[in-house]
C-alpha cells in the first residue's frame, strides 16, 4: 500500500516556476515507477511526466519538454516536478501516482497502469 500527498501548487504568473512535491508512505516506494498527471477543467486527465523506479528512464509529454523536470529521491520517499516557463495552458490539478511494480518503464505513460493516486494540487497560471 502506498499513500501519496502532493504539495507545492499555487498561483503563478506566466513565465514563472513552481516545484511540486509528492511524499509517499510505505517502505517499498523504491519499487514503483512514478508519474505526474494533470486534469484541466472540462478536460480528461492526461499524462505529464514519469520516472522509473531507479530514475534511469524518464518520459514527458511533448507539451512540457524542455520546461518540466521530474526527479525522485528514494531515500526520502519523494518525487518532484520542477515546472519552469509556465503557461496558462498548464493550469490544472496535478496528481502524483505510483505505477504497479510490474509496469515496464516503457509503459509508464499509460494512466490505467497506476495503482495509487494522490488527492492532487492545484496549479493556476495567470496570463
Amino acid at each position: 500500500q502506498v499513500q501519496l500527498v502532493e504539495s507545492g501548487g499555487g498561483l503563478v504568473q506566466a513565465g514563472g516556476s513552481l516545484r511540486l512535491s509528492c511524499a509517499a508512505s510505505g517502505r517499498t516506494f523504491s519499487r514503483y515507477g512514478m508519474g505526474w498527471f494533470r486534469q484541466a477543467p472540462g478536460k480528461e486527465r492526461e499524462f505529464v511526466a514519469a520516472i522509473s523506479w531507479s530514475g534511469s528512464s524518464i518520459y514527458y509529454t511533448d507539451s512540457v519538454l524542455g520546461r518540466f523536470t521530474i526527479s525522485r529521491d528514494n531515500a526520502k520517499n519523494a518525487v518532484y516536478l520542477q515546472m519552469n516557463s509556465l503557461k496558462p495552458e498548464d493550469t490544472a490539478v496535478y496528481y502524483c501516482a505510483a505505477a504497479n511494480p510490474a509496469t515496464t518503464a516503457q509503459a509508464l505513460r499509460v494512466m490505467t497502469l497506476y495503482d495509487y493516486w494522490g488527492q492532487g494540487t492545484q496549479v493556476t497560471v495567470s496570463s
